[in-house]
C-alpha cells in the first residue's frame, strides 16, 4: 500500500478528471501492453501487487520479466514507493484506466483526486486529460510474444554486457547521505550576510500533503545541518489552510488538522535549533468543487471548469483567512513567516486568473483592491498569530499595470519578492526573446523586478529576489546545474540592486550545492568578487590543488549554458528534464508536449519561438562547449589527492549528466526533423539520407540512454527533482535502448 494522504471525504473531492481522453500513446518495443505494464513497474512495486492488478499470479509476473531480460532483485521498499508515487503515477499513465492505477497505487478514488489537482499542478502537468486506456488483464504469451521477448532480452545483453545487476547506488540513496549528521560539523559559511532570509525548499519533501507523513521528513536534522552550513537560513514548504485549520464549510476536509499543526511545530522548532527559519508558502483560498456550492452559494465567486473561487469579497472568507492563520501561528510560534502567490496557476482568489468580472461582487472591484486585500487579510492572521512572524508578498503573475497600485494597498511591514530576472531581454542565435523565470543561463536582475523593488522602497517595504541558485527548469534532472560563475554573477549583482533578502528556489533546486554555497559567499563578501567566492567554495569543497581547475570548468560551463534558447513555453516542455529516456517514434504521437509531464514528440512545441535548426543548434553549443568544462574537471580528477576524489568524482558525474541532458534534446529534435522529412521525401535518394540520418541518430541515442544508465546507478541524486519525483529510473534508460533497437530492426530494417 502506499497511502501518502489521509481519506479526504467528497464535500471537496473525489471525482477524478478526464479531459479529452484521447488514445495512449503506442508502445511497439513491446509485444503489448501487458508487456509495457511489468517492465515500466520492475524494480518499484512487488510482483505480487502487479499480479494482482493484471488479474495473474506472481510467479507469471515474474516469468515475463525475466524472459525480457529484467534482473530478479527486490523492488523499492514501501517507504521509498511513498517518495515516488508521481513517477508511478506518470509512467501508468498511458497504460492503466483509473480503477487499475488505484489498485496499483494503493489508494482511495478521493486521494488520487486531491494529488491530480493539489500536488504542484500535476493535473497540468499530464496534459489535462487521461488517456482511454481500457482493462488490462494477464493474458498468456503466444509463440510471437515469447520471440519478443527474448528479442528484448537479447538486445538487453547485447547493449548492457555487464548485466542489469550491478549493485551501485540504489534509488533515493541521497536521502540517507542528506539526513546523515556530520561529526564535525561541516564549516559554516560567513553567517554575517547582506541577504536576509536566504531560504530554500527540501531537495525530497512530498510537496502534497507533507505534514500528514512526518516519518517522510522533508528536513531530517542531517540535512539542515548541511543547508546551515553552506548559508541558508531558512526553509520552507506548501501550506494548504483546511489542512492546518477547521474549514468551516466542511470540517471533514480538515481531518488530521490537530496532527498536522503538531507535526509542524515539532519541524520549525528542529529547524530552529540550526539557526534556519521555516516559511509556508499560502496560495489562498483554495477553490472547492461545484458542488460545495449547492449548500453555500453565498460563497461561490469565479467559475473555472468543475470548481469555483471562494470568494474574498465575502466576510466569512475574509474571518475564515485571518481565522486560520492566527490559530496555525498562534500554536506554532517558532515559525519564521509566510510567502503569497495571489495570481498561480491555481484558481484562488476571482482576480488570481485575471477574469474577475465573472464575479458578481469582485466585478465591482478593480483587482488590484481586491489582490492587495488577500495580502492584507493574510498579514492580519499572521500577527494576530504571532507579530513577530515576516510576511512576503511575491508579484507572481501581476500584470504590469497591477503592481503599482498592489503595492500601494499592501500593508506596511510586509515585504516584496520579485522574480530577478523575470522580463530580461535576450538574444539566442539571433533570435530576441525576454526571460520569463526560472534561468540560470540569463544572468539578472531584469527591468521587471528592479521597478517593482524600486516601488516597495518607496513605500518602506524590504524587498527579496526570488532567483533558482542551483537548477532551474532549464535542467532540473541534475542536483544542480555547475554553471556557477553565473549564479556568482547574478548575486553581486543583487548586492549592487541592495535587496534584503534571497529565496533561493522554488520546489527544484533544494539540494547543498556549490551554487548555494557560493551565493552566501557572495553575500557575506565586503566587496563581492564572482572569482574569489568560487575559488573561497572550491577550495573548500575539493582542495587548494584542484580549485583552479574547478573554477576554470564552472567558467566553461557557465560560458556554454549563455546558449540556452530560453522561452517560458520551451523550458516547461523540450525534453530536458527526461533527457535521453524519452522515446522515440517512428509515426507522429498527435500529442502536444505537457508542462514538465511529457515531452512527448512535439518539436512544435518544444522549439517555442526558435526555428528548428536554431533550437537544434543552440543545444549542439551549449553541448560543444560543456566538453571543455568537462576536460578541466577530469584534469583536476587526475591530480586531486585521494581524499579529494570522491567529491570530485559526484562533481563529475553531475556535468556528465547535464551534457548528455543537452546533446539528447538535439538529437531528438534532429530525429524528428529527418522522421518527417523521410515521410515527405518524393525520390529514394531523398529517402535513403533520411534513413542514413535516422540510423546515425538511433545509434547515438542508445550510446547516449547506455552512458547515463551507468552514471544513474552509481548517482542516484540524477533524474530526481522533489516535485516531480524521478523523472526516469534505470530501466527507463535500458527501455530507450530497446526503443531504438526496435526502430533500427523493424522501422529501418537493418538487423543490428
Amino acid at each position: 500500500m502506499l497511502p501518502i494522504l489521509p481519506l479526504i471525504l467528497s464535500a471537496g473531492w473525489g471525482q477524478l478528471p478526464e479531459g479529452a481522453a484521447p488514445d495512449p500513446v503506442p508502445f511497439p518495443h513491446f509485444p503489448d501492453r501487458m508487456h509495457a505494464f511489468i517492465w515500466r513497474n520492475w524494480g518499484l512495486v512487488p510482483a505480487e501487487r502487479l499480479a494482482e492488478v493484471l488479474g495473474a499470479e506472481p510467479a507469471q509476473v515474474q516469468e515475463i520479466g525475466l524472459a525480457m531480460g529484467l534482473p530478479d532483485r527486490p523492488p523499492l521498499d514501501e517507504q521509498k514507493r511513498r517518495r515516488c508515487y508521481i513517477t508511478l503515477i506518470r509512467r501508468n499513465w498511458h497504460l492503466l484506466p483509473y480503477e487499475q492505477l488505484l489498485q496499483l497505487l494503493g489508494w482511495q478514488e478521493q486521494e488520487l483526486a486531491y494529488t491530480l489537482r493539489e500536488d504542484d499542478f500535476l493535473w497540468g502537468k499530464l496534459g489535462s486529460l487521461k488517456p482511454r486506456c481500457g482493462p488490462l488483464r494477464y493474458v498468456e504469451p503466444t509463440a510471437a510474444v515469447r520471440q519478443r521477448e527474448a528479442e528484448i532480452r537479447a538486445a538487453v545483453e547485447r547493449y548492457f554486457p555487464d548485466g542489469l545487476q550491478q549493485p551501485g547506488e540504489p534509488l533515493f540513496a541521497f536521502v540517507d547521505d542528506l539526513a546523515a549528521r556530520t561529526h564535525p560539523a561541516p564549516h559554516a559559511t560567513e553567517a554575517h550576510s547582506r541577504f536576509s532570509p536566504r531560504f530554500c525548499y527540501s531537495y525530497f519533501a512530498l510537496y502534497g500533503d507533507p505534514l500528514a507523513t512526518p516519518e517522510l521528513d522533508p528536513y531530517p536534522d542531517g540535512y539542515l545541518q548541511k543547508l546551515a552550513a553552506i548559508g541558508v537560513n531558512g526553509v520552507w514548504m506548501q501550506a494548504v489552510l483546511y489542512k492546518l485549520s477547521p474549514f468551516p464549510w466542511a470540517r471533514e476536509l480538515s481531518q488530521g488538522w490537530e496532527q498536522r499543526l503538531l507535526n509542524l511545530r515539532a519541524l520549525a522548532r528542529r529547524a530552529r535549533r540550526h539557526g534556519i527559519g521555516l516559511y509556508l508558502y499560502l496560495n489562498e483560498p483554495r477553490a472547492m468543487l461545484l458542488s460545495f456550492y449547492e449548500g453555500h452559494p453565498e460563497l461561490k465567486g469565479v467559475v473555472e471548469g468543475d470548481h469555483a473561487a471562494l470568494c474574498t469579497s465575502v466576510p466569512q472568507v475574509h474571518d475564515y483567512l485571518v481565522g486560520s492563520l492566527r490559530r496555525i501561528f498562534a500554536a506554532v510560534p517558532e515559525l519564521a513567516g509566510v510567502f503569497t502567490i495571489t495570481a498561480s496557476e491555481n484558481l484562488t482568489n476571482c482576480y488570481s486568473h485575471h477574469n474577475g468580472v465573472g464575479c458578481p461582487r469582485c466585478s465591482k472591484r478593480a483587482a488590484s483592491e481586491v489582490i492587495a486585500e488577500v495580502n492584507s487579510l493574510i498579514a492580519r492572521g499572521v500577527r494576530e498569530g504571532n507579530p513577530h512572524a515576516e510576511v512576503i508578498v511575491w508579484d507572481w503573475g501581476w500584470p504590469d499595470d497591477w503592481a503599482e497600485p498592489i503595492i500601494e494597498r499592501l500593508p506596511d511591514g510586509v515585504a516584496l519578492m520579485s522574480v530577478s530576472e523575470w522580463s530580461l531581454p535576450i538574444t539566442r542565435g539571433g533570435v530576441e526573446s525576454a526571460v520569463g523565470e526560472y534561468s540560470i543561463s540569463s544572468v539578472g536582475p531584469g527591468p521587471r523586478a528592479t521597478r517593482h523593488w524600486a516601488l516597495a522602497r518607496a513605500r518602506g517595504l524590504r524587498t527579496i529576489a526570488k532567483v533558482q541558485a542551483s537548477n532551474t527548469w532549464e535542467l532540473s534532472a541534475v542536483p544542480y546545474i555547475p554553471a556557477v560563475e553565473l549564479v556568482a554573477q547574478h548575486m553581486a549583482n543583487l548586492c549592487q540592486a541592495e535587496v534584503d533578502g534571497v529565496m533561493l528556489g522554488w520546489t527544484l533546486g533544494g539540494y547543498p550545492a556549490p551554487n548555494m554555497e557560493v551565493a552566501a559567499e557572495i553575500g557575506a563578501m565586503r566587496e563581492p568578487v564572482p572569482r574569489e567566492a568560487m575559488l573561497r567554495v572550491a577550495r573548500r569543497r575539493f582542495g587548494r590543488r584542484c580549485a583552479d581547475d574547478v573554477v576554470a570548468a564552472w567558467g566553461a560551463f557557465s560560458e556554454a549554458f549563455r546558449e540556452f534558447p530560453f522561452h517560458p513555453g520551451l523550458v516547461y516542455v523540450a525534453p530536458m528534464q527526461y533527457g535521453p529516456a524519452n522515446l522515440l517514434w517512428e509515426k507522429p504521437t498527435g500529442y502536444r508536449a505537457t508542462m514538465i509531464g511529457f515531452p512527448y514528440d512535439d518539436l512544435e512545441g518544444w522549439r517555442a519561438i526558435y526555428p528548428p535548426q536554431v533550437f537544434i543548434g543552440q543545444f549542439e553549443a551549449i553541448g560543444k562547449g560543456w566538453e571543455t568544462g568537462l576536460a578541466h574537471l577530469e584534469r583536476a580528477l587526475a591530480n586531486a589527492p585521494r581524499e579529494n576524489r570522491p567529491a570530485l568524482e559526484r562533481e563529475l558525474n553531475v556535468a556528465r549528466a547535464a551534457h548528455l541532458h543537452f546533446r539528447t534534446v538535439a538529437n531528438q529534435a534532429r530525429f524528428v526533423v529527418a522522421r518527417n522529412a523521410l515521410a515527405a521525401a518524393t525520390s529514394e535518394d531523398e529517402a535513403a539520407a533520411q534513413r542514413r540520418e535516422l540510423e546515425r541518430l538511433l545509434r547515438v541515442e542508445i550510446a547516449t540512454a547506455r552512458d547515463l544508465y551507468r552514471l544513474q546507478t552509481r548517482d542516484s541524486r540524477l533524474g530526481y527533482e522533489a516535485s516531480n519525483h524521478y523523472y526516469y529510473v534505470p530501466f527507463d534508460l535500458v527501455e530507450k535502448v530497446v526503443n531504438c533497437d526496435y526502430l533500427l530492426r523493424y522501422w529501418l530494417r537493418l538487423e543490428k
